[in-house]
């Protein structure tokens, strides 16, 4: 099976529409949030341009919570860089997370599959089977009382 089909997947369910949600809430990066406290320092690599922005949001590691619509916790937008940037997600209690990040290159808010691009916390793999929303249990992570540290690599078409 071509990987393209994966990976569409994957940047489709990663750019649906996120509905207002009383409990996210939009932050700044603020990266000193990241030096006490519950929360997770994500380095994200691979990304391809310095254009448009990126979406970092942050879900509880359950099955109900996980991706699922105005569900997420935390978003964080910012300018994109080309390469590797470092963005810092406060959350709300020590618990088990979950880290969606998209690219949407030319900041039109709007999916393009042929140029936008996405990753999860543990860059788990996306294939058909699992239609681009891998189990919870696969891109689950640990945060205590402390700050934790996350790598995400992102993926494009």
């Amino acid at each position: 099976m071509s990987k393209i089909v994966p990976a569409i997947i994957g940047v489709a369910l990663l750019s649906l529409p996120v509905a207002v949600n009383a409990s996210g809430r939009v932050l700044s990066n603020d990266l000193s949030q990241c030096q006490r406290g519950s929360s997770v320092l994500v380095k994200i690599d691979g990304i391809k341009s310095g254009s448009g922005k990126l979406r970092v949001q942050s879900y509880r590691a359950t099955e109900s919570e996980w991706l699922a619509k105005g569900r997420w916790l935390s978003r964080i937008e910012v300018p994109a860089r080309a390469g590797s940037m470092t963005v810092c997600v406060p959350l709300p209690a020590a618990g088990s997370y979950g880290i969606a990040v998209r690219h949407d290159t030319n900041g039109n808010g709007k999916t393009d599959l042929s140029k936008d691009g996405g990753g999860m916390s543990n860059n788990p793999s996306i294939n058909i089977f699992n239609l681009g929303k891998p189990s919870y249990k696969k891109t689950a992570f640990a945060v205590g009382n402390t700050p934790a540290s996350i790598s995400i690599t992102m993926k494009y078409m």
